[in-house]
């Protein structure tokens, strides 16, 4: 009984308390909201270090928007978001932001007799379609790419994000790229006013609906795909190639991003050169506050990421994720060392203490 009211306490409020620094890392759980693209790895990273350290993660999977909300609220410890902020943004609230792994965004249908990556499309075909202006499987247009497949005259489902969300937000900017209509009358962003179609809320909704409905097409982060044993597309890509969704062709699109000269970690990774690049590849970012309030607990988010990037890796690609390079780890703990800092200006994050 005692010990139980010690560990209430002392996520109450440890640093009045003073409680010893091991206690404190069996006691604390760190509490985060935000994007639903990474939420299957960052639920298995949250495993495998309770078992390393007796930490436990508690993330909130509700959609990017939800997770700027929440931490400019101040009522999570971070955010989580696929659209990175503007630096003004981050300036204007007093956050962080740093990228934490990549992957791919997946147009995934339901059309009966079509495997997993035998539809082509490309991106000009995918807009229109969200535009409404391609309403059947059998159009010409995408017959055209699809000679030998099968196409049924079936009317188009087309299904879309509700809520607001970074796994929207990588897609409109894709399309918004390739598409000059689509930029125009839809535009990118979180949530957008789509044309027609019904809204599922979360990867997880999307996953459903499409499941549900024939002649259905949506947009998923590529774990989802994998995981509902969902039918992709192929994606013609800005080389004209047409390639599928997996880590090879995700890491090609990483290849050229430039994080160093990115202020902010500001970075877009759609419509990538390259023979082999997915065309619908993005980063997901977690914010933090530069000036922290509870600097035990800010330490406790650091290591768990520090520990992500240091021992994550494996766990990553085997969801099919792409890690991010060790040059950008690198930049990123130099930026924790010289923003994140208590209220005496000291700084929170001082090396590598992650648990192996």
């Amino acid at each position: 009984m005692f010990n139980k009211q010690l560990k209430k306490t002392f996520v109450a409020g440890a640093a009045a308390l003073g409680l010893v620094a091991g206690l404190a890392q069996a006691a604390v759980t760190i509490n985060g909201a935000g994007a639903t693209f990474p939420y299957p790895i960052y639920a298995k990273w949250a495993e495998a270090y309770k078992t390393k350290s007796g930490m436990s993660l508690n993330y909130q999977s509700i959609g990017s928007g939800g997770g700027i909300k929440q931490i400019k609220a101040k009522t999570v410890d971070f955010g989580a978001s696929d659209k990175p902020l503007s630096v003004e943004e981050l300036n204007e609230g007093g956050l962080l932001q740093f990228p934490m792994v990549m992957g791919g965004v997946v147009p995934v249908v339901n059309l009966e007799g079509v495997k997993p990556g035998e539809l082509k499309l490309s991106g000009e075909i995918l807009a229109d379609i969200y535009l409404g202006k391609i309403t059947e499987w059998n159009d010409a247009a995408i017959a055209k790419l699809n000679p030998g497949v099968k196409l049924p005259q079936q009317k188009i489902g087309v299904v879309a994000r509700s809520d607001g969300s970074g796994t929207t937000y990588i897609f409109t900017h894709y399309l918004s790229k390739v598409s000059p209509a689509f930029k125009e009358k839809i535009g990118n962003n979180t949530s957008v006013a789509w044309p027609a179609g019904v809204g599922g809320k979360g990867n997880e909704g999307v996953a459903s609906y499409v499941q549900q409905l024939k002649g259905a097409i949506g947009y998923v982060e590529y774990a989802y795909a994998l995981q509902n044993k969902m039918t992709f597309a192929q994606m013609q890509n800005k080389a004209g190639k047409f390639v599928k969704p997996e880590t090879a062709s995700f890491q090609a699109a990483a290849a050229n991003a430039d994080w160093a000269k990115t202020p902010g970690f500001n970075l877009m990774l759609t419509d990538q050169a390259g023979e082999k690049s997915w065309p619908i590849t993005g980063a997901t970012f977690i914010l933090v506050y530069k000036n922290q309030e509870k600097p035990e607990t800010a330490l406790e988010v650091l290591k768990f990421f520090a520990w992500a990037y240091e021992s994550g890796d494996k766990l990553a690609t085997e969801l099919d994720y792409v890690p991010m390079p060790d040059s950008v780890v690198t930049l990123v703990k130099e930026t924790w060392k010289k923003e994140i800092k208590d209220a005496s200006g000291k700084a929170i994050w001082t090396g590598a203490i992650a648990q192996k």
